[in-house]
């Protein structure tokens, strides 16, 4: 074969490589602008801020201090909310009714237990009736947040991708355009 034919084939080939790059660069882009621009919009709609710093639980104040007084609008802080402030919460009010940290399905069976096992003890039916509801909406709302910070990650990770992935076709757009040099260079008579 000769050397020129066998180099045009490869610049060739190098640039459709730096073609599907630079699209997959732009598609990545996009994704990672949606989903930031979601997770804010999602976010901004629902309208939650950190308290200030002296109204933080006590175990995760100081993690959470850099967000004192700021409304959540990032996957970052809409997962630390979620886990550091609601979940302290949580742990605190199940603690309280029952004297340690308990989940939505512990309580609620205790709660169903009581319920049905036709107890008279009005006083811990509505204590547990308050828990398991209090446990429900923060386990609810931790889902949602923890699925903002989900979106926002997954869009970190495509801007990421989209520089990597223009960082190569600019990388295979200057390798093709050396094998344009190349081919003028090469003699006709040159085989592989």
């Amino acid at each position: 074969m000769k050397r020129k034919n066998f180099d045009k084939i490869v610049t060739a080939v190098g640039f459709g490589i730096t073609v599907i790059l630079f699209v997959g660069a732009g598609l990545l882009n996009w994704g990672a602008s949606f989903a930031e621009d979601s997770v804010k919009n999602q976010l901004d709609n629902q309208n939650i801020s950190f308290p200030a710093a002296e109204a933080m639980p006590e175990a995760t104040k100081a993690q959470l201090a850099k967000w004192s007084e700021m409304k959540v609008t990032t996957g970052e802080m809409a997962r630390d909310y979620s886990d550091l402030y609601i979940w302290e919460h949580m742990k605190g009010a199940s603690i309280a009714a029952v004297g340690k940290p308990a989940t939505y399905s512990e309580v609620s069976g205790m709660y169903m237990g009581l319920t049905r096992g036709g107890s008279t003890d009005t006083a811990q039916i509505a204590k547990l009736g308050e828990l398991r509801q209090t446990l429900f909406m923060g386990n609810t709302l931790r889902g949602m947040l923890l699925t903002a910070y989900a979106f926002g990650t997954l869009g970190v990770i495509a801007s990421y991708g989209a520089i990597a992935a223009l960082a190569g076709g600019v990388v295979m757009l200057l390798l093709s355009i050396a094998g344009l040099v190349h081919i003028r260079r090469t003699p006709e008579s040159a085989t592989i």
